[in-house]
């Protein structure tokens, strides 16, 4: 059973992170358009394109993925001198906290993967690339890059797309030097030969990759395992984590093997979900999570991605959402992390909307904490409410609190039309979150006095203000809990 509170801790710790992705960069260009007859000419249908778009694929949806998962980045990659490998350069500069090293290949085409998509389906993929290693110059210049980036820290992806990059010496030199460092390596797999990665910490074949680098078959759980088995026994790797579409996932170790079910209510498109798993997970690994906990939070990325169309990312506030699905009802899209919360801050300020900001741990909601909210409400135009988590409530009120889960508290909170968002955080003062979000309001009940309203000093000195909320006499979360017992 998925740890729920485990996870939220985790990616409350995602923005600590930090990963270098090294691989086949591409452009993923998508042309919207609708079918509706076939052409007089031959019996095919008749394509009428409506909008064209364009992001980042290959390693660069990896690094998409980092990014939108708050983790610090950086790519080492190579591009043509051309067109295409302008727009790739320039989708790379629009990411948030990387750092790139684009190796420009003159005479290479930049890899195209254009795809003509009608009604949520794919209908057609067309191709453009170069499939041929980099000259000796051009490796030792991706070997010196990604080497000398992880003298930094952080978790090694290498993701491979077969177009060149990463030929078999240069993926053992990065192992090595990965393992030297005490880095945990991560592999986007291809081809049949897994030997090739050996003493990488876990690859992630999809099951037809599975299947064709084992050999075996991988139709149910027990061939699954098995074929996981043989690659480890036989390629060197510690770990594979296998991605099985609804089947969900089954994470192999030389010690234990974890099936974990599909979280996707509906699938829309695939396209891409690898990367995203191996982004999750080297994210996980580099906050110094378990294996097991890093690659739920990859499945629970995954099942993000495909229900939406095209090549997407998953933001650490939808899965949260995702986590506490079907416990957090109609309000749960008001619930965010903390990189989901500045979002959508930086935005009501765009629209010269004031913020305001109160917190606790509301284990039974009361008229007492109803009169706060409104009161708060008031003194500004958004809400934000910064919940404890169940462990750092536990901490705050004693053994046996909190009463309700964090997903519970959650949910009635954000169920209130006074509350427009509500963020869950696992230390036990918001300070950090408060530091973070830079409310201009800061509202806390009048048993307080300045001097002890976490954050007072640190509103102040933005210019923000400190209000100290009438309390409604004769009620407590502590006395309500007394009485029942």
């Amino acid at each position: 059973m998925i740890d729920k509170f485990e996870l939220s801790a985790l990616i409350g710790r995602l923005a600590e992170a930090r990963v270098v992705a090294v691989g086949d960069l591409m452009l993923d260009r998508f042309v919207e358009g609708v079918v509706d007859r076939i052409s007089p000419e031959a019996p095919i249908p008749v394509f009428s394109m409506r909008r064209e778009s364009s992001m980042l694929g290959g390693v660069g949806n990896v690094l998409r993925n980092l990014s939108a998962l708050g983790a610090d980045s950086e790519l080492i990659a190579a591009i043509g001198n051309d067109a295409a490998g302008d727009e790739v350069a320039m989708l790379v500069a629009e990411e948030d906290r990387v750092r790139s090293h684009l190796i420009r290949v003159a005479g290479r085409q930049t890899t195209i993967k254009t795809r003509f998509v009608a009604g949520n389906q794919q209908i057609l993929r067309a191709d453009r690339e170069t499939m041929a290693p980099l000259s000796e110059k051009d490796q030792a210049m991706v070997l010196e890059a990604a080497l000398s980036a992880l003298d930094g820290g952080g978790v090694l992806v290498l993701s491979d797309y077969g177009k060149g990059i990463l030929p078999d010496a240069t993926i053992a030199r990065l192992i090595e030097g990965a393992r030297a460092a005490g880095r945990p390596v991560v592999v986007d797999p291809k081809g049949s030969d897994y030997s090739r990665y050996r003493g990488a910490r876990v690859v992630t074949p999809n099951r037809q990759e599975l299947a064709l680098a084992s050999g075996m078959p991988t139709e149910d759980d027990e061939e699954v395992v098995a074929a996981c088995r043989h690659v480890i026994g036989t390629a060197g790797v510690e770990a594979v984590l296998a991605t099985r579409s609804e089947q969900g996932m089954t994470l192999v170790d030389r010690d234990a093997t974890h099936h974990l079910p599909a979280r996707a209510r509906e699938v829309f498109d695939v396209s891409g979900a690898g990367d995203t798993v191996a982004a999750a997970l080297a994210v996980g690994l580099a906050v110094d999570s378990p294996m097991l906990t890093a690659a739920r939070l990859a499945n629970a990325a995954a099942g993000v991605v495909v229900a939406k169309v095209g090549t997407a990312v998953a933001r650490p506030s939808e899965v949260l959402i995702s986590l506490h699905e079907g416990e957090l009802m109609d309000a749960e899209a008001k619930v965010a992390t903390l990189p989901g919360a500045r979002e959508r801050v930086n935005a009501w300020r765009r629209q010269d909307m004031s913020i305001g900001f109160t917190n606790g741990c509301f284990d039974l909601l009361h008229p007492g904490h109803v009169s706060l909210m409104n009161q708060a409400k008031a003194a500004c135009d958004r809400l934000v409410v910064g919940l404890n988590s169940d462990d750092s409530a536990r901490r705050l009120k004693g053994e046996g609190r909190p009463v309700q889960s964090e997903a519970g508290r959650a949910a009635v909170l954000a169920s209130l039309a006074v509350v427009d968002m509500v963020v869950i955080f696992g230390d036990d003062t918001p300070i950090e979150l408060i530091k973070t979000l830079k409310p201009d309001v800061l509202v806390k009940g009048a048993d307080y006095s300045m001097a002890e309203v976490v954050g007072a000093k640190e509103v102040g000195s933005w210019g923000g203000q400190v209000v100290l909320a009438e309390l409604l006499e004769g009620h407590s979360t502590t006395e309500t809990i007394a009485r029942m017992v």
